[in-house]
């Protein structure tokens, strides 16, 4: 399904890590990386050095690993320019690092990564970094909900960077509780929450089986996001791999937004995966 795989670097660390978790997938698809460097044109020369120099050290990485690599360097607005590389060289995937205005303003209210997640014509793999240092996830978080689209490529996107990095997945599903009127809340077993699994879960985790990658499900009923955190924080998961959301500006606003949510909060790293072949 990923053939060609685009890492955008820039002269900020966490875009080099980023990059990392693109070479690796790209070593378990077999695929050819495209590395991309976009200059604005305001950008310092020891930015511009910093990020050629990140350039540098991950194709030499990618050749050592017997990686298809090829690096790529432009000048302008980098969405524009990322847009035109991912046309031009009929890219599958490209990865990005999220910038500190995801973190601290609405996720979905016009940042950099929310145009880059809308206007490229592939799928597109957000990464926020929050340790440094631990690139090779051991235990890989996967929330669902229900109602969730483009299930073949979910199970497989999560299943080649599980491959890439000897990773279990743990696939997790937070349901809203069961309540009674002047009852309150009511308690039910692990056995008939299973039973309430949506029918594309239930399917997704059918194609994750095919992939023979380890993996295991759990439902727990609570509020989405928190669930998320406080999961991936006491389980000590080292990835959280969650879907884009597909809500619109306004009920994001109102409502607020599980990403957005996971985002500001997570425990350790995170990618916000937008899927785009459906049937590929």
């Amino acid at each position: 399904m990923y053939k060609k795989i685009l890492a955008a670097v820039n002269e900020h660390i966490n875009s080099e890590i980023s990059a990392r978790y693109a070479l690796n997938l790209a070593k378990a698809c077999k695929a050819k990386l495209y590395i991309c460097f976009i200059a604005e044109k305001d950008a310092s020369p020891s930015s511009i050095e910093m990020a050629e120099n990140a350039v540098k050290r991950l194709f030499m990485q990618a050749r050592e690993m017997d990686i298809k690599v090829e690096s790529i360097a432009e000048t302008g607005n980098p969405l524009k320019e990322i847009e035109k590389i991912v046309k031009h060289e009929g890219i599958d995937i490209a990865f990005a690092a999220t910038r500190r205005e995801d973190i601290e303003k609405r996720f979905y209210a016009g940042t950099f990564a929310r145009r880059l997640s809308l206007n490229l014509p592939c799928s597109v793999a957000l990464v926020r970094v929050v340790h440094m240092g631990r690139l090779h996830p051991h235990k890989i978080l996967v929330p669902l909900k229900g109602g969730v689209g483009y299930i073949k490529e979910r199970a497989h996107f999560i299943a080649k960077m599980a491959e890439a990095f000897g990773s279990k997945v743990f696939v997790f599903h937070a349901t809203k509780p069961i309540t009674k009127f002047f009852h309150g809340e009511i308690h039910i077993t692990p056995i008939e929450w299973e039973k309430r699994l949506p029918e594309n879960i239930a399917d997704f985790m059918k194609h994750l089986k095919r992939h023979k990658i380890e993996y295991e499900g759990k439902l727990l009923p609570g509020a989405v996001a928190r669930s998320i955190t406080i999961e991936a924080a006491s389980k000590r998961h080292d990835l959280i791999i969650m879907g884009a959301s597909e809500r619109s500006l306004l009920i994001s606003i109102l409502k607020g937004n599980p990403v957005e949510a996971v985002l500001r909060e997570a425990p350790c790293d995170m990618i916000i995966f937008k899927p785009h072949h459906e049937n590929k």
